[in-house]
């Protein structure tokens, strides 16, 4: 396929990356720049410098001329916040095109399943690095074992050296970043599904080369869920630099990420509103160049023996493209995963997970081939335990 005209949806840091990345290895095809802000995605588009990208206004909490707009396109790569993903994978249904997403929307994708099956498109969901990536590598190393017993995901986006007041920088989105500290993170726990305070299950690990990180409960397995049953134990944690979390609980405590709006002189305020703006401020430092940790493992019965599969990634801000890691390690995989669609290597219809992906080793390959060019490597260790 050839000629095709892909529109990404959102411009912020990773949007824009996305944007980049399919105008260089998709040179034949057309790639158009959306965002809500006509300014941002013409600036985007200028930046990139290339005569097969352009630039559009869409809106996507205007339904209608969201799937108007996606209508005039062959392919969406989403890159909005998760509030807005699931109405915009919606839109694509209606709109009867394919789309690869990495929003952290807050509904279930896979119920979408049957409207992408019978509108004949592929939507995978949840497709940036975490969840995305590790979905992937959680279904490839499952692939590969006769029963999964457990599987364990580790990751997070860090600065290269802790950075105050929060050890942290701000590399996506804020409300993302909010979310994922408040959301209640589900786990698979002796067997069952169960809910865990977001911030919870805080423990210290020694990852290589990087040394004491804490890691703490977050509700990163999404579709994994239920695409993976029969497990034992699965969860994921988000890492940070120690000392962080204690931190956040203290903001979330005093009620900062309230979306309940309060009066201040005589004014209706939402405090997650004024405290993402603040924290936009205060921690978006582009100066401060980050890393992506990420380590995944998957244990089970391989003929008759008990077996572990950890994969690692470590990932650094690229000085020569100037592009985070956070940016490099979620939009490289969507655009890598857009382009296989475009190039007819993923041609299943319907809601398609990451994980599905991984569990198909030829796709698996290819994406991994690709992630390699762009200098994102995983490790990946076989272990006989016991």
């Amino acid at each position: 396929m050839v000629g095709l005209k892909i529109l990404v949806l959102g411009c912020g840091n990773v949007g824009s990356a996305i944007v980049k990345d399919l105008a260089k290895y998709l040179p034949s095809d057309q790639i158009v720049a959306a965002d809500r802000n006509l300014g941002v995605a013409r600036k985007v588009a200028e930046e990139i410098g290339k005569e097969n990208v352009s630039w559009t206004q869409a809106d996507a909490s205007k339904y209608d001329e969201l799937v108007n707009i996606i209508k005039k396109h062959d392919l969406v790569v989403g890159a909005l916040p998760g509030s807005l993903g699931y109405i915009s994978a919606k839109a694509c249904v209606d709109a009867k095109v394919s789309m690869v997403d990495i929003s952290y929307m807050p509904e279930n994708p896979l119920t979408l399943n049957e409207a992408a099956i019978k509108a004949d498109v592929t939507i995978v969901p949840d497709c940036g690095v975490a969840p995305g990536l590790s979905n992937l590598l959680a279904g490839r190393g499952a692939s590969r074992l006769d029963q999964v017993e457990s599987i364990h995901i580790m990751c997070g986006g860090l600065p290269i050296t802790p950075v105050p007041p929060l050890g942290y920088t701000i590399t996506w989105s804020v409300e993302g970043l909010i979310d994922e500290y408040m959301r209640p993170a589900r786990i698979v726990e002796d067997g069952k599904l169960v809910k865990k305070e977001a911030l919870s299950g805080l423990e210290i690990i020694e990852f290589p080369k990087l040394g004491k990180l804490e890691a703490f409960y977050t509700d990163g397995l999404r579709t994994l869920l239920e695409t993976i049953k029969g497990v034992k134990s699965m969860w994921e944690k988000t890492f940070r630099y120690p000392g962080h979390v204690e931190k956040i609980k203290l903001l979330r405590d005093l009620g900062f990420f309230d979306e309940e709006p309060i009066d201040v002189e005589n004014v209706k305020v939402v405090p997650k509103k004024v405290t993402i703006k603040l924290l936009d401020r205060k921690l978006r430092k582009p100066e401060v160049k980050d890393l992506m940790a990420m380590k995944v493992e998957v244990t089970g019965i391989k003929n008759g023996s008990k077996v572990k599969y950890v994969y690692y990634l470590l990932d650094y801000y690229d000085d020569a493209s100037k592009t985070t890691a956070m940016a490099r390690t979620t939009g490289y995989t969507a655009s890598v995963v857009a382009q296989l669609i475009v190039k007819g290597v993923i041609e299943d219809k319907g809601v398609i997970p990451p994980e599905k992906l991984g569990m198909n080793e030829r796709i698996y390959k290819q994406i991994i081939e690709e992630l390699e060019k762009r200098s994102i490597k995983i490790t990946e260790i076989e272990e006989k335990v016991g």
